[in-house]
């Protein structure tokens, strides 16, 4: 009986699905920051590589210098990967997913947030969604199609001719040896894609 009391649920207590949500609510976010630092922690080490100081590291990622100093002494000269090609014409899948998501979320922008794939590109943003697995890419070309068809009319023809190419080598992935973790590559090709649509 004591027992039986112990389980029943207060009527105006929160139900197990609600707790379920909160907390899966806040590991997203915690495991997003995570992921995040880790990412950072990446880049940094990059910039140090192509040679940028500590102190302009410092102050772009507004950190500590000796914060990146820690993070560059970590990386021992013999573990620095080879210099990364910076080009958009790269053809590894975390590239062409970076140039995607850039894309999406241009389209995005250019259409004040009433995009079909605006959800998806700020799910991205945040650490809610990952390029993990494949279908989760599948949905983001389904949905900027979708929007690039719908919206031709407000759209530069740059956005569809940049989709064009993206989607064709993301048909037919090329096996290239890259340099740089996954992660780096996306948010390095983002950026770049964002940059030449700008």
């Amino acid at each position: 009986m004591a027992g039986e009391e112990g389980t029943r649920q207060n009527p105006g207590a929160l139900t197990e699905e609600q707790a379920e949500r909160i907390l899966a609510g806040m590991n997203e976010v915690i495991r997003a920051g995570e992921e995040m630092r880790k990412l950072r922690a990446e880049m940094i080490k990059l910039f140090a590589g192509l040679g940028w100081t500590q102190d302009k590291i410092a102050e772009l990622a507004d950190m500590s210098q000796p914060a990146v100093s820690k993070q560059v002494a970590k990386c021992k000269t013999g573990d620095r990967p080879p210099p990364m090609e910076l080009h958009l014409d790269q053809r590894d899948v975390p590239w062409l997913e970076g140039r995607l998501w850039g894309l999406a979320e241009a389209v995005s922008e250019a259409l004040d947030g009433g995009a079909h794939c605006t959800r998806f590109v700020n799910d991205l943003g945040r650490g809610k969604k990952r390029f993990t697995p494949p279908q989760n890419v599948d949905d983001l070309r389904r949905l900027l199609e979708e929007d690039l068809k719908r919206h031709q009319a407000r759209l530069p023809g740059s956005y569809r001719d940049a989709y064009d190419e993206i989607s064709r080598r993301l048909d037919i992935p090329e096996k290239v040896t890259a340099t740089g973790s996954a992660s780096v590559r996306r948010a390095l090709a983002h950026e770049i894609q964002r940059d030449r649509l700008r």
